[in-house]
């Protein structure tokens, strides 16, 4: 895969990016949590920051992706970060730490454009066999700055401080532009394409285009329940290593790292057996099994178990991610990837903050282990609505395999 000049460039190009979010976003979480005393406003504000643009430019960033030309949006994106930590510096040495919210904000918002034109040239120059093995190879390297971004971004924060964090990640920003520089330019079609309609207009086709493909409408109620199960249970994996292990609650950064390693394996291991399985049954058996791993944690009050649980669900994880983003890349016709991705992630981060939100409650009224089976069922009915697809696709396979005999 790495054969191809796209995936490469595109993947050295994430891996700079990657390294520099974390860095910014661990920097300013430790320093703000220093400046304030750790005011759970401020702190909170920094998830705010993060995650708002998902919900406000999702949609847009990817109606304007499909628009633009996508090597032209990821070099600017990339490029006018890099800009804004540096503006940010200057205002932080006059004294101006708020603006740190600022530069998070700005920096995902640029996301919402470069991630769908990522997203873009790989259906354009990716052969359609070796999508699911791209996308399991995006999937790995998302882990590995799971696990890895942390250590980094708190080290330097340590050793270093605030302003050689940010000098680090504008830097890093400027690199995965500037590798960028290296694709080929753009068709010129896609220019003249992105003036054929009005902004609106086309956002609507996109919303009408998600709906009338059954894959993509079916795949949304998946994403509504996995976000809320997942949401549901994220806040509580403390109360879990507090209550049930008899833990004190800094013990929970063992359950995480191991997490995160089994996510490592898992990435591989999808590399290894993309082609062999279809990408709706890698998605439906990562759901499947994400239903008895959350159950039996809430239930369990076995360290080791719990442990090994949390191996599993993170060697499992990779298969819902790159089930999910290989399936939209499939089902969807290269003019209209962005806005589907701009429509369907805001359905699973909208469901996994309400579901955040809700979690407090939820478990003031239940029991730790009722909580961790709701949500367990919740993943049961994210796979179940994948049966009207898997199902008939079998059944043409049989069919298919019949009339060649």
């Amino acid at each position: 895969m790495l054969h191809n000049r796209y995936v490469r460039t595109i993947i050295f190009s994430r891996t700079f990016l990657q390294l520099g979010v974390w860095i910014r976003n661990f920097a300013i979480l430790l320093y703000v949590s220093d400046l304030t005393h750790n005011d759970p406003l401020y702190v909170s504000l920094i998830s705010v920051v993060e995650y708002a643009p998902i919900f406000l430019f999702a949609i847009i960033g990817g109606t304007f992706a499909d628009r633009w030309r996508p090597k032209r949006t990821m070099v600017l994106c990339d490029l006018l970060s890099s800009l804004s930590l540096f503006a940010v510096l200057v205002a932080l040495v006059y004294g101006s730490w708020h603006a740190l919210l600022l530069a998070t904000l700005f920096s995902s918002i640029m996301s919402q454009f470069s991630q769908p034109s990522a997203m873009k040239i790989f259906k354009q120059h990716v052969p359609h066999a070796q999508l699911q093995s791209v996308m399991a190879m995006f999937q790995s390297l998302m882990a590995i700055f799971m696990v890895i971004g942390p250590v980094v971004g708190t080290y330097l924060y340590q050793k270093y401080g605030i302003h050689v964090s940010l000098i680090l990640t504008g830097l890093l920003f400027f690199a995965s532009g500037i590798t960028l520089i290296s694709l080929p330019r753009d068709a010129a079609v896609q220019e003249a394409a992105g003036k054929r309609a009005n902004f609106k207009q086309e956002l609507l086709e996109g919303l009408q285009y998600v709906w009338n493909n059954r894959t993509l409408r079916t795949l949304g109620g998946t994403f509504a329940a996995a976000g809320l199960a997942v949401g549901i249970i994220q806040p509580l994996m403390i109360f879990v290593a507090i209550e049930n292990l008899g833990m004190d609650k800094e013990f929970i950064r063992w359950p995480l790292m191991i997490n995160g390693a089994a996510m490592l394996v898992g990435g591989a291991l999808i590399m290894g057996v993309a082609k062999k399985v279809k990408p709706q049954s890698m998605l439906a058996l990562g759901l499947a099994v994400s239903t008895v791993t959350t159950i039996w944690v809430g239930l369990s009050h076995s360290v080791w178990i719990t442990l090994l649980l949390q191996a599993v669900s993170g060697l499992i994880y990779p298969f819902i991610q790159v089930g999910i983003n290989t399936m939209i890349m499939q089902n969807t016709q290269v003019e209209f990837i962005g806005r589907v991705g701009g429509a369907m992630t805001p359905i699973f981060m909208g469901m996994m903050v309400v579901g955040m939100s809700a979690a407090g409650v939820v478990k003031d009224l239940l029991t730790l282990g009722a909580v961790y089976t709701f949500s367990g069922f919740l993943f049961l009915i994210g796979a179940l609505l994948l049966l009207p697809i898997i199902l008939p696709r079998r059944q043409q396979e049989k069919i298919g395999h019949a009339q060649e005999k």
